[in-house]
Order: C-alpha cells, then structure tokens, then sequence
C-alpha cells in the first residue's frame, strides 16, 4: 500500500445516526450501508448492540447486521459497552467491535455511567473475548480536548487511557474531538505529548465539525503519521451526551480534500455523492 494511502473509516450508520430524534427505519439503514458498501470503503461502523432503552436509533442492531449485503474487502463493525452487547454482536458476525472511553471523568459517568477506571474494569472481559473469538478490537477516548462538562482536558489524560486501551489488545484507538471545538492548536498539542510514546499510525482521528475546523485538524494531524480518520457520510452525528455537538466531519468533502492534496483513499467519490443523496431523502433533526 502507498505511503500517501489514507483509511477513511465511515461511522455514519453507527455515530451519525445514534442522536437522531427520528428513527430511522431499519430497510433505510441497510440501503444505506449496502450503498457505502460500493464506495471502495474497507471500514463500515455499522450499529452498536446497545440497550434501546437508551439508544433507541440502535434497536435494530441485529435486523441491520443480518441483513446487509456483505462485500468481502469490507469490514462490519459495531460498538459494544459489555460483554452482552459483544455476545449479541459475535451471534450476529461482526467483524469488528470497539469499545467507547473517555479522557473526562465527568463524560465517563454521563455517558456509560462509571469512572473512567471503572470503565477499564469493564472493558477487560469484553476485550478479552473478542481476541479469543477472533474479533478484531478498536478503541475509542472520547473528549480528547474538551468536555462539555468540566471543560479542557489534559493531553496526558488521553494518553493514560490510550495506554490502557491498547494494553487490552485494541489495534488502533480513535481520539475523539467529542464536542468539536478542536483547533490545530489544541489537536498539535496533544499529538505532541501522546505520538511521542504511541506512534501515530496506530491512531485514528474522530473530528466534529461544530466550529468548522474538522478538515483543518484532519490536515493537522497527517505530520504526526495518523492515516485512519473517522467520518460520517452528509456529516451525520452528535452525541446524546455531549450537549451541543454537530456531527462528524462529512465524508465527501474529506475525501475530496485528501484528494486535492495527493493523498489515496481508494474511494469512488461518485458513488459517495449517491450515498449522500440518499441521506438527503430523510427527515432528520438539524441536518440539510
């Protein structure tokens, strides 16, 4: 693979549309994911088994796995929180699943309602299982910079739970710019304090655009050796725990940004353009 090969990691099915007010019905979800499934995409975050009482978007994590077309350079991943949401999610053949913490203790128990090494405690059985199942792990630190709660963060307060992560066997942790008020500035200092110990290969960057700066990070972030970036087709996405964030950076106008630049995606942007349109079809809260 090149050395100017970017991995574009589209989480639209899963993060874009967990915060939506109206739910989405579940043949919509799947033309969705099937049509992605043609864009040359290899990383399709596709639901999480999750309770409904508390992501009702999520209830059909099971309908949406069994019933979407799987193309066999693509790999299916979905959020789990404990080990019943990894057994539902191993019965239903996932090929990847990630685990969710934060670097804010405040988020950590508004969001999965534990400390952040509560949450460690959690995640080790559930990381365990899948590397035994032959599951594929991703980890995710959300509020790598700022929490809607408590405000900053410490870049080495993402670093500890990154380490932590990784040593549960997770082969890549997405830094998450939860509330998306990220600069270039805040992401250069925390990839100065954290590629220096963990190369930033092994990173993916998770940017919300509510200030506009996604691209810019995005572009901030390519010097430290980050090449996987998560992103939400028509810029779908929020957190129902974060107050005030907008969605992901939009897939079409990142792909076309690394492209104007030189780098590889492997993506057919005609065929993104198509999958935008369908989202454009939907009514959803907040979003053109």
């Amino acid at each position: 693979m090149s050395d100017r090969f970017i991995t574009v990691y589209e989480v639209g099915p899963r993060d874009g549309l967990q915060n939506e007010a109206t739910v989405i019905p579940t043949a919509d979800k799947i033309a969705l994911i099937n049509m992605l499934s043609e864009t040359g995409l290899s990383k399709i975050e596709t639901t999480s088994f999750v309770s409904p009482k508390w992501v009702p978007q999520m209830g059909d994590a099971v309908d949406v796995m069994q019933s979407i077309k799987r193309y066999k350079n693509v790999t299916y991943a979905a959020l789990v929180p404990n080990l019943k949401g990894l057994d539902a999610a191993i019965k239903a053949d996932v090929d990847e699943v990630a685990i969710f913490g934060s670097a804010s203790e405040s988020f950590s128990q508004k969001n999965i309602n534990c400390s952040i090494a509560e949450s460690f405690e959690r995640f080790k059985p559930v990381a365990k299982k899948a590397i035994a199942q032959g599951v594929k792990l991703r980890g995710y630190v959300s509020c790598v910079v700022a929490c809607p709660y408590e405000g900053s963060i410490a870049p080495q307060a993402v670093l500890d739970v990154a380490n932590a992560l990784f040593d549960m066997g997770c082969y890549e942790v997405s830094l998450g710019d939860t509330i998306g008020i990220a600069t270039e500035a805040d992401v250069a200092r925390l990839l100065d304090t954290v590629t220096p110990h963990i190369s930033g290969s092994l990173f993916a960057g998770h940017f919300h655009d509510t200030k506009g700066n996604a691209l810019e990070n995005v572009q901030t972030s390519l010097p430290y050796g980050m090449r996987t970036f998560d992103s939400a087709i028509g810029g779908l996405g929020g957190c129902p725990y974060a107050p005030g964030a907008k969605g992901n950076v939009s897939t079409v106008p990142l792909v076309e940004m690394l492209h104007s630049a030189g780098w590889e995606t492997g993506l057919n942007i005609e065929k993104l353009y198509e999958a935008q349109a369908l989202i454009s079809l939907w009514s959803l809260g907040g979003h053109d």
